[in-house]
């Protein structure tokens, strides 16, 4: 499969963890820290969200990265597609032998396979927000506290 790489975790973490300043900005070398990665590979996750106007960049000292949107209105395919952006998966990459049944159906059959799974991962990451899963975070720490 092509396509899933780990920035939509490094872009889902970051943006929890802005959610989770509540206003406040955080730099590079902070969420570096938590994801325990590189600053340069953060802030290039961080300019594709920016891009995306999922975040905003504030320059000079005291600056940093901060939402552009409320954390309600972000969902987590709103992050992946902003650090994915292509097709999970591979499509043939040239065109099969039209003399074969196989080479020359499947194809347009794949195409369908694809299409559908593609929707319903937007789908699902669509129906989680930001907001939501930095609330099942708090919860899981607060479970984790108690035990």
């Amino acid at each position: 499969m092509a396509g899933l790489s780990s920035r939509s975790a490094v872009a889902i973490h970051a943006l929890a963890m802005l959610a989770h300043r509540r206003g406040g900005s955080l730099t590079s070398a902070e969420i570096a820290d938590s994801l325990e990665s590189n600053p340069v590979l953060v802030r290039r996750i961080l300019g594709r969200l920016r891009d995306a106007h999922l975040v905003r960049s504030t320059e000079g000292r005291g600056g940093g990265w901060s939402l552009a949107r409320t954390p309600r209105d972000i969902t987590l395919y709103d992050a992946y597609a902003a650090v994915e952006g292509e097709q999970v998966f591979s499509r043939h990459l040239h065109p099969p032998s039209g003399a074969c049944v196989v080479g020359r159906n499947i194809g347009n059959l794949l195409d369908v396979e694809f299409q559908n799974a593609e929707r319903a991962l937007e789908e699902r990451l669509g129906r989680t927000t930001i907001a939501a899963l930095l609330q099942q975070i708090l919860a899981s720490d607060n479970e984790a506290k108690d035990r």
